[in-house]
């Protein structure tokens, strides 16, 4: 709806009511094109005892005061008038019934300006009125636009040019509408007394797209050349719309990544990144970057672009992706079972791209998966083979990483078959191989002799460990024409394993692997019991060390028949002579 204010007409009052009071009514003001013409409306009322045979009236332009010899725009008395006016004034009124109304022609700028009425009765009753009309001389219609245009919401434009002038009338048209909508033409209308204006309406709903949009009314005079233009640029306001953004994008870790983030609104937007609901950086702009400089994986994830204004938000987001080496794989599962156990071993690790995965026994590769971050290996019934070092290696494009792990599985002794018992001469040295998790215990027991000896005893029995594998070594001396049985016996929590050792032969004396280290250590613990058991039959009796005669079929193990010894050097097979321990 349009409000014919926007040339406000009031009229100026002397005098409250006709007669008896000087008194003028005029607009305040009116405007007119350049090149056309204007009536200025104007009546004037003067005592009625006053009764003049001829009223006469003088127009004046820019004061009121003759003294001050203002342009003379019209005089009745003598039509002279200043050479601005000449041809271009004349009275559409009567003054005989108290209407002044004035006609100029020929618009030009200079004539923009205030007019003065000034009533002349004869004599001393002259009047001049102080009030008056001020003359605007335009060239452009003008455009009304409301003082906010919203996207989305119906909207109103009007065109207005005055329409003051008797001679020519204006016609208008709009320029620039075209899909905007079809234009009303509501004609000529009043605004006040005396004045009139012609108002052409536009109605329509604006989009986005019309921001900033040149709209114009267009105002001709028939038959002339006359023709005046005015526009517009709509101030269309709308919510935001993200229009430029990155799309996922990947980054090696400790490179530079910079994200962007553009909006397209009336007003400007504020534009905020965030990530995890923290504000990471904002700014009332079009565009705004997010700079990361020397990414980790820890900024790896979802970049959000909040843009809002006034009128509405829109967002949007962004994954950013850091791709990296795996990290040290970590192993999560069963290190140490029981023979015969199911064993799940879980080894993970993170990186991106997501890694592969191997494990490894000995080169062996036991397990794999590809792009994945876990890898579980199932081992079901572990057996004594599986014990050992294990490798979880994860690798990608960006490097590798490797964890080693040992699984150790526990189970019941098992004395090997190369265990065995070999005499030479007058010595018996029997060899007890053992595989056992976790340690065994060692026993030899000679039945014959009711006789047994286990590892603890280290002048009688040498041991050594070596992985899982357990060697002992007892050393007999003494009469090798009935060697006795030998039974070694293995124990742990978990079992109990008996073997007779089988003898090799007369000549065929059997050493364990237990390295130089070991021979010479039994070399010298051989030594040492020798001399010891030579010297212990001397001096103890039956109870400490039992003694048998030449004859007699011995019982233990330090009979003069039987001495014990240790192990040889570098496991070779020697007779050992008695020594000298004097």
């Amino acid at each position: 709806m349009i409000f014919l204010t926007t040339l406000p007409l009031f009229w100026i009052m002397i005098s409250a009511s006709r007669g008896g009071h000087w008194g003028a009514w005029m607009p305040s003001s009116i405007s007119a094109f350049e090149g056309t013409c204007v009536s200025i409306p104007c009546r004037f009322d003067f005592p009625d005892e006053l009764r003049p045979a001829v009223v006469h009236g003088v127009w004046y332009f820019n004061s009121p005061y003759p003294k001050n010899y203002p342009p003379v725009v019209f005089k009745s008395r003598t039509q002279v008038v200043h050479e601005s006016f000449q041809g271009r004034s004349r009275l559409l009124g009567d003054l005989g019934l108290r209407n002044c109304t004035l006609l100029l022609s020929t618009l030009s700028p200079e004539l923009g300006g205030k007019y003065y009425f000034r009533g002349d009765l004869g004599g001393y009753n002259q009047y001049t009125f102080s009030e008056h009309s001020v003359l605007d001389i335009i060239n452009t219609p003008n455009i009304v636009v409301p003082p906010e245009v919203v996207a989305g919401t119906e909207v109103e434009v009007s065109c207005m040019v005055p329409d003051n002038c008797p001679e020519l009338r204006p016609e208008l048209s709009w320029l620039g509408h075209e899909g905007l909508g079809e234009p009303t033409v509501l004609g000529r209308l009043r605004e006040d007394e005396g004045t009139w204006v012609q108002v052409s309406l536009l109605h329509f709903v604006p989009t986005r797209e019309a921001n900033g949009h040149r709209l114009g009314c267009q105002a001709a005079f028939p038959n002339t050349t006359l023709q005046f233009e005015g526009y517009a640029s709509l101030d269309v306001k709308y919510p935001p719309v993200i229009v430029e953004m990155n799309s996922s994008v990947e980054a090696i870790e400790g490179s530079h990544v910079s994200l962007l983030c553009g909006a397209d609104s009336n007003p400007p937007p504020l534009l905020t990144w965030m990530r995890d609901g923290m504000v990471l950086r904002e700014a009332v702009a079009e565009s705004l970057y997010l700079d990361l400089e020397e990414v980790t994986p820890a900024e790896d994830g979802i970049y959000a672009c909040l843009a809002e204004n006034a009128y509405g938000q829109d967002n949007r987001t962004v994954e950013l992706s850091v791709m990296y080496a795996p990290w040290k794989p970590t192993v999560n599962g069963t290190v140490v079972a029981v023979e015969g156990e199911t064993v799940s071993i879980l080894c993970s690790t993170q990186s991106n791209p997501d890694p592969i995965l191997t494990i490894f026994k000995e080169k062996q590769i036991l397990a794999t998966v590809i792009y994945e971050s876990q890898l579980q290996l199932e081992l079901p019934a572990v057996t004594p083979e599986d014990d050992g070092e294990y490798w979880c290696v994860a690798e990608n494009q960006y490097g590798q990483r490797a964890t080693a792990f040992n699984l150790s599985v526990e189970f019941a002794p098992i004395i090997l078959l190369e265990s065995h018992c070999a005499a030479a001469r007058d010595t018996v040295q029997c060899l007890c191989v053992v595989k056992s998790n976790p340690e065994p215990s060692v026993a030899f027991e000679l039945p014959s002799r009711n006789v047994t000896v286990n590892e603890t005893e280290r002048e009688f029995v040498y041991s050594e460990r070596s992985g899982l594998l357990l060697t002992s070594i007892l050393t007999l001396r003494g009469q090798a024409q009935a060697p006795p049985r030998v039974i070694c016996t293995s124990r742990n929590l978990y079992g109990t394993q008996s073997l007779e050792l089988p003898f090799q032969g007369a000549h065929r004396l059997m050493w364990a692997k237990i390295g130089p280290v070991g021979a010479v250590v039994a070399f010298a613990i051989l030594i040492a019991i020798v001399c010891y058991i030579t010297q212990t039959r001397r001096k103890k009796n039956v109870t400490e060390s039992p003694s048998f005669s030449a004859g007699d079929n011995p019982h233990v193990l330090y009979s003069p028949e039987f001495r014990i010894s240790g192990a040889p050097d570098k496991y070779e097979s020697r007779e050992v002579s008695t020594p000298d321990c004097h």
